[in-house]
Protein backbone atom coordinates (compact mmCIF):
# COMPACT_ATOMS: atom_id res chain seq x y z
CA UNK A 1 0.00 0.00 0.00
CA UNK A 2 1.28 3.44 -0.95
CA UNK A 3 1.74 5.85 1.94
CA UNK A 4 0.29 9.01 0.36
CA UNK A 5 1.57 11.25 3.18
CA UNK A 6 5.10 10.06 2.49
CA UNK A 7 4.59 10.59 -1.27
CA UNK A 8 3.31 14.13 -0.67
CA UNK A 9 6.44 14.89 1.37
CA UNK A 10 8.64 13.50 -1.44
CA UNK A 11 6.77 15.60 -4.02
CA UNK A 12 7.02 18.74 -1.88
CA UNK A 13 10.74 18.06 -1.33
CA UNK A 14 11.36 17.85 -5.09
CA UNK A 15 9.52 21.15 -5.57
CA UNK A 16 11.58 22.78 -2.81
CA UNK A 17 14.82 21.43 -4.34
CA UNK A 18 13.81 22.80 -7.75
CA UNK A 19 13.03 26.22 -6.28
CA UNK A 20 16.36 26.28 -4.43
CA UNK A 21 18.13 25.43 -7.71
CA UNK A 22 16.73 28.66 -9.19
CA UNK A 23 17.41 30.69 -6.02
CA UNK A 24 13.80 30.74 -4.84
CA UNK A 25 11.95 29.19 -1.92
CA UNK A 26 8.33 28.15 -1.36
CA UNK A 27 7.95 31.38 0.65
CA UNK A 28 9.31 33.78 -1.99
CA UNK A 29 8.03 32.34 -5.26
CA UNK A 30 4.93 32.93 -7.30
CA UNK A 31 5.38 29.57 -9.04
CA UNK A 32 3.00 26.69 -8.40
CA UNK A 33 2.84 23.12 -9.62
CA UNK A 34 0.59 20.16 -10.23
CA UNK A 35 1.81 16.59 -9.71
CA UNK A 36 0.58 13.89 -12.08
CA UNK A 37 1.56 10.87 -14.13
CA UNK A 38 1.07 10.19 -17.82
CA UNK A 39 -1.77 7.90 -18.87
CA UNK A 40 -2.46 4.86 -16.75
CA UNK A 41 -0.71 1.98 -14.99
CA UNK A 42 0.62 0.68 -18.30
CA UNK A 43 1.93 4.02 -19.61
CA UNK A 44 2.98 6.05 -16.57
CA UNK A 45 6.44 4.59 -15.95
CA UNK A 46 7.61 4.19 -19.57
CA UNK A 47 6.47 7.73 -20.43
CA UNK A 48 8.13 9.21 -17.34
CA UNK A 49 11.35 7.46 -18.41
CA UNK A 50 11.08 8.97 -21.89
CA UNK A 51 10.84 12.41 -20.26
CA UNK A 52 13.85 11.71 -18.03
CA UNK A 53 15.82 10.48 -21.06
CA UNK A 54 15.00 13.67 -22.99
CA UNK A 55 13.03 11.80 -25.66
CA UNK A 56 9.57 13.07 -24.66
CA UNK A 57 9.05 16.83 -24.73
CA UNK A 58 5.39 16.92 -25.72
CA UNK A 59 2.01 15.62 -24.64
CA UNK A 60 -1.51 15.80 -26.02
CA UNK A 61 -4.93 15.86 -24.41
CA UNK A 62 -8.48 16.34 -25.61
CA UNK A 63 -9.62 19.96 -25.52
CA UNK A 64 -13.24 19.05 -24.68
CA UNK A 65 -12.20 17.18 -21.53
CA UNK A 66 -10.97 20.38 -19.88
CA UNK A 67 -14.49 21.81 -19.98
CA UNK A 68 -16.16 18.49 -19.14
CA UNK A 69 -13.89 17.99 -16.13
CA UNK A 70 -13.88 21.64 -15.03
CA UNK A 71 -10.13 22.05 -15.56
CA UNK A 72 -8.24 25.09 -16.84
CA UNK A 73 -6.26 24.76 -20.04
CA UNK A 74 -2.50 24.51 -19.51
CA UNK A 75 -0.54 27.74 -19.91
CA UNK A 76 3.01 28.56 -20.91
CA UNK A 77 5.17 28.87 -17.79
CA UNK A 78 3.20 26.40 -15.68
CA UNK A 79 5.12 23.69 -13.85
CA UNK A 80 4.35 20.06 -13.15
CA UNK A 81 6.05 17.32 -11.22
CA UNK A 82 5.94 14.16 -13.29
CA UNK A 83 5.29 11.07 -11.20
CA UNK A 84 5.66 7.38 -11.85
CA UNK A 85 2.59 5.21 -11.31
CA UNK A 86 3.46 4.76 -7.61
CA UNK A 87 3.46 8.56 -7.18
CA UNK A 88 7.24 8.84 -6.88
CA UNK A 89 8.40 12.24 -8.20
CA UNK A 90 10.61 11.91 -11.28
CA UNK A 91 11.24 15.46 -12.47
CA UNK A 92 9.87 18.99 -12.77
CA UNK A 93 8.76 20.21 -16.19
CA UNK A 94 7.80 23.66 -17.45
CA UNK A 95 5.36 24.24 -20.32
CA UNK A 96 6.99 26.26 -23.09
CA UNK A 97 4.27 26.09 -25.78
CA UNK A 98 0.55 25.28 -25.92
CA UNK A 99 -1.44 24.86 -29.12
CA UNK A 100 -5.10 23.96 -29.59
CA UNK A 101 -5.76 22.42 -33.00
CA UNK A 102 -7.79 19.69 -34.68
CA UNK A 103 -6.49 16.16 -34.08
CA UNK A 104 -6.05 15.57 -37.81
CA UNK A 105 -3.70 18.57 -38.19
CA UNK A 106 -1.11 17.57 -35.56
CA UNK A 107 2.29 17.60 -37.26
CA UNK A 108 4.82 14.82 -37.65
CA UNK A 109 7.27 17.02 -35.70
CA UNK A 110 4.92 17.16 -32.75
CA UNK A 111 4.32 13.40 -32.94
CA UNK A 112 8.10 12.93 -32.73
CA UNK A 113 8.24 15.21 -29.66
CA UNK A 114 6.01 12.76 -27.79
CA UNK A 115 8.81 10.19 -28.09
CA UNK A 116 6.53 7.16 -28.34
CA UNK A 117 6.51 4.05 -30.52
CA UNK A 118 8.30 4.37 -33.85
CA UNK A 119 7.98 8.18 -33.70
CA UNK A 120 5.76 8.21 -36.79
CA UNK A 121 2.64 10.31 -37.21
CA UNK A 122 0.69 7.13 -38.00
CA UNK A 123 1.73 5.56 -34.69
CA UNK A 124 0.89 8.78 -32.83
CA UNK A 125 -2.57 8.99 -34.43
CA UNK A 126 -3.44 5.34 -33.75
CA UNK A 127 -2.23 5.42 -30.13
CA UNK A 128 -3.95 8.69 -29.31
CA UNK A 129 -7.18 7.79 -31.10
CA UNK A 130 -7.43 4.63 -29.01
CA UNK A 131 -6.69 6.50 -25.78
CA UNK A 132 -9.10 9.33 -26.57
CA UNK A 133 -11.93 6.93 -27.43
CA UNK A 134 -11.60 5.40 -23.95
CA UNK A 135 -11.41 8.81 -22.25
CA UNK A 136 -14.62 9.94 -23.99
CA UNK A 137 -16.69 6.88 -23.01
CA UNK A 138 -17.78 8.14 -19.55
CA UNK A 139 -19.09 11.31 -21.22
CA UNK A 140 -20.96 9.38 -23.94
CA UNK A 141 -18.95 11.24 -26.58
CA UNK A 142 -17.59 9.79 -29.80
CA UNK A 143 -14.09 10.47 -31.07
CA UNK A 144 -13.65 12.02 -34.49
CA UNK A 145 -10.48 13.23 -36.15
CA UNK A 146 -11.69 16.83 -36.23
CA UNK A 147 -11.87 17.08 -32.43
CA UNK A 148 -9.58 19.72 -30.99
CA UNK A 149 -6.57 18.61 -28.99
CA UNK A 150 -4.23 20.49 -26.68
CA UNK A 151 -0.60 19.99 -27.67
CA UNK A 152 1.84 20.96 -24.94
CA UNK A 153 5.57 21.30 -25.41
CA UNK A 154 7.64 21.23 -22.24
CA UNK A 155 11.17 21.09 -20.96
CA UNK A 156 12.63 19.37 -17.92
CA UNK A 157 13.82 22.04 -15.51
CA UNK A 158 14.82 19.80 -12.63
CA UNK A 159 15.57 16.14 -11.93
CA UNK A 160 17.52 14.37 -9.20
Amino acid sequence: MIDMNKKKIEIDNMWREYLLSIKETPQNTNKTFKAWFFGDEKLANPLAKLVLDGKKTGTTSLYCLYKLEGEDLPKVGEHSIILDFDNNPQCVIEIIKVEVLPFNTVSKEFAISEGEGDLSLNYWRAAHKSCFEIELLPFKKIFNEGLKVVCETFKVVYKN
